[in-house]
């Protein structure tokens, strides 16, 4: 499959590692030598102003920018939104503007959330921030904002919250390709993967990608804001539009969109005790750190699926995507929680 095509620009570190995760599962098979075991997929290793699965996107969404001349990069997430960092991140790399827009998606009020974290990262990046309450019709601010570059005679490129359309998709094909053979060069024999899923973008690459190149590997998504139908439905729209974007949208089946959005908690953003246990397991074993939107919270189900045996005898790459950037701007909820 020939991705080069479709013209991304490279910048990410690739290939990113494919880990064990020995002491994590050790953890999990309660002495038993039962549960799973686990490998980790680096993607918080991409580079990009500290990494996250959103490089991968960036380099073919930056690629169709560059192509159209665009002088401005617009988008949009939730206050601590990794995406953000990372295209503002972009921006700067290839000398363009960017203009964000952070939706006040959580609530919360404390000073590290709105202002530490990934939003100190932003304005450090030089992006122009603008937030918007909670509610807010995204699409029509990303329009709105598009409007206003291209009235003051620029010209704007508008990238979906998470960089999740069919061109961001096709990083997360390629990472499927790269995965496989990683594997098939470790010996390593892939039972499934865990991942985050909320803007759909990575879930549906991975997925569009294992099946374009016919590897029947189950991807599990562990959903971080939506319900399940309305996360499984949309992760096969794009999953069946991007294998569509490579010519092979019938191999993309229902059957091979899983979310299980039990895991959410209160809410989008919103930590909870199992939240910070997942954190500290995971970097008292394997010293790797997480954040508690997405990674996190995929840890959490994940942890929580193999206690109760439902991975028992299998290997498990769980699929890091990033985010640790974001710890300090939840410093006030997590105090007293890490003893």
């Amino acid at each position: 499959m020939n991705l080069a095509r479709f013209t991304p620009v490279r910048f990410a570190h690739l290939p990113t590692p494919l880990e064990p995760m020995i002491r994590l599962t050790e953890a999990l098979s309660n002495g038993l030598g039962g549960g799973p075991e686990l490998w980790v997929k680096r993607d918080d290793c991409t580079g990009l102003a500290g990494g996250g699965n959103k490089t991968r996107k960036l380099e073919y969404l930056l690629g169709d920018a560059l192509a159209n001349d665009a002088d401005t990069l617009v988008t949009q997430g939730a206050v601590q939104s990794n995406h953000v960092r990372q295209t503002a991140a972009a921006a700067a790399r290839f000398g363009l503007a960017c203009e964000i827009i952070l939706e006040h998606r959580t609530g919360s009020q404390a000073i590290d959330y709105n202002r530490s974290g990934n939003v100190l990262l932003d304005e450090l990046l030089g992006a122009k921030l603008r937030v918007v309450p909670a509610g807010t019709d995204m699409n029509q601010a990303l329009a709105e904002v598009a409007a206003e570059v291209a009235e003051r005679g620029g010209r704007p490129y508008v990238i979906p919250g998470g960089g999740s359309n069919i061109i961001g998709a096709l990083g997360y094909v390629e990472c499927a390709f790269e995965l496989v053979a990683q594997a098939n060069e470790a010996g390593l024999e892939i039972d499934r993967i865990v991942t985050a899923t909320g803007s759909a973008g990575t879930h549906a690459g991975l997925v569009a990608g294992l099946a374009v190149m016919g590897a029947d590997i189950p991807v599990l998504g562990i959903g971080v804001r939506a319900p399940k139908d309305v996360q499984e439905a949309n992760v096969f729209k794009l999953a069946q539009d991007t294998a569509e974007l490579l010519g092979h949208r019938d191999r993309v089946s229902r059957e091979m969109v899983v979310a299980d959005c039990d895991f959410v908690g209160a809410g989008y953003g919103l930590i909870d005790d199992s939240v910070v246990d997942a954190l500290k397991l995971a970097a008292r074993t394997e010293g790797l750190l997480f954040d508690p939107v997405y990674t996190g919270k995929a840890l959490k189900g994940l942890i929580a699926l193999a206690q109760i045996g439902r991975f028992d005898g299998e290997t498990v790459v769980f699929l890091h995507t990033g985010g640790a950037q974001g710890l300090s701007g939840y410093q006030s909820e997590m105090e007293g929680k890490l003893a």
